[in-house]
């Protein structure tokens, strides 16, 4: 049994990129960035790494991401890894690995959400509740209805 799975969690290090194939098929493409903290054992000291990761997403999935994440954006994706090969313009055998995104759960955005209704406290800010946002879950070649995001 086999088995090509990745989960991260991390931040978009710029906006997602959006390109439409002569087919018609949407692909997105963007960079993720995660981080590794622990601690070294000789000095005792904190110590953090960066990982960047290229993350590519189609169809219905890859139009969402482009249209409700940013770079910032705190994000999970899983997918499964890819490697692709070619041959550059001096001949020479290229790789890339990417991480093909299957399912892909949005953070919450930056700044919060507040909200003012009587069932939450009226418009004395004082009374006001924080409203938590539903993230959504999407997943490849799910049917998705925009309209439905909370967003």
């Amino acid at each position: 049994m086999n088995l090509n799975k990745t989960f991260l969690i991390g931040n978009l290090t710029s906006d997602p990129e959006l390109k439409n194939l002569p087919s018609g098929q949407s692909v997105c493409s963007f960079r993720l960035a995660t981080n590794r903290v622990w601690t070294d054992k000789e000095s005792g000291e904190k110590k953090q790494k960066a990982e960047f990761h290229s993350i590519v997403a189609w169809g219905k999935l890859a139009t969402l991401i482009s249209q409700y994440l940013n770079k910032g954006s705190l994000v999970l994706v899983e997918g499964r890894l890819n490697t692709r090969t070619w041959d550059d313009p001096s001949g020479n055998k290229r790789y890339r690995t990417e991480i093909i995104a299957e399912n892909v759960q949005f953070g919450p955005r930056t700044g919060g959400v507040k909200a003012s209704s009587p069932s939450l406290g009226g418009n004395n800010p004082k009374e006001q509740k924080s409203v938590e946002e539903e993230i959504p879950t999407i997943e490849e070649g799910e049917d998705i209805d925009v309209d439905e995001i909370p967003f």
